[in-house]
């Protein structure tokens, strides 16, 4: 399980790019699709990307938007993720528009949700909790023998409720099937705003793990 990545999503502000520079995760998450409690609009993307170090690789999170949007938008990021209902058909088109990678946030509730989805011509898979109030960013803990118990061949993220106290325990649980990488936003966050303390720590924890399993 050598080199678990990082994914920190939902940046908004200067500081958040200032953090993550510092402590330098393999990916940056920006909510480009309006509507929701971290969606940042074209302007203030423009200007957190500009002074994101270049090492970051971006990856920009749509719910449901028409191909031809996400193909237009300005400064279209190095990946592209989907949180809605977006189908085999919708997938192929992106990226035949796009030509970038295309993630598939997969909401589980069996290891069917799972299995299904590896079908799906995306290029990872970003396994998140389900909740029927909102499609992403619950804070709510998947359950991993869902995981665990799913066929499934495609790269995966390891998405909700992932925190600085808790993601080496989730990783260490998958090392049957090991992730890709941890995906997580409220869980370096205090009072709703990233935390430069909770992004240490976690950044930490997992590159130690990583190092664990290489040693």
């Amino acid at each position: 399980m050598s080199n678990v990545k990082i994914k920190l999503c939902s940046m908004r502000r200067a500081e958040d790019i200032e953090y993550i520079n510092e402590y330098k995760p393999d990916f940056a998450g920006f909510i480009l699709s309006e509507g929701f409690k971290r969606t940042i609009d074209n302007d203030t993307y423009l200007r957190l990307i500009s002074a994101l170090d270049k090492s970051i690789k971006t990856v920009g999170v749509f719910v449901n938007e028409p191909v031809e949007k996400i193909a237009n938008y300005p400064c279209l990021p190095d990946i592209i993720q989907l949180h809605g209902d977006e189908d085999a058909n919708y997938i192929a088109s992106l990226k035949n528009a796009t030509g970038k990678e295309v993630w598939k946030a997969v909401r589980v509730k069996t290891p069917q949700d799972i299995e299904s989805a590896d079908k799906l011509p995306c290029d990872m898979l970003v396994i998140d909790s389900y909740s029927e109030a909102c499609v992403g960013g619950n804070g709510k803990r998947v359950n991993l023998d869902n995981v665990l118990n799913a066929e499934f061949s495609k790269p995966y993220m390891i998405a909700g409720g992932i925190t600085p106290i808790n993601a080496a325990e989730v990783i260490r649980a998958l090392s049957s099937h090991p992730p890709f990488g941890i995906d997580t936003s409220g869980g370096v966050e205090t009072d709703g705003v990233k935390d430069k303390n909770k992004i240490e720590q976690l950044i930490k924890s997992v590159r130690s793990i990583s190092q664990e399993k290489e040693g």
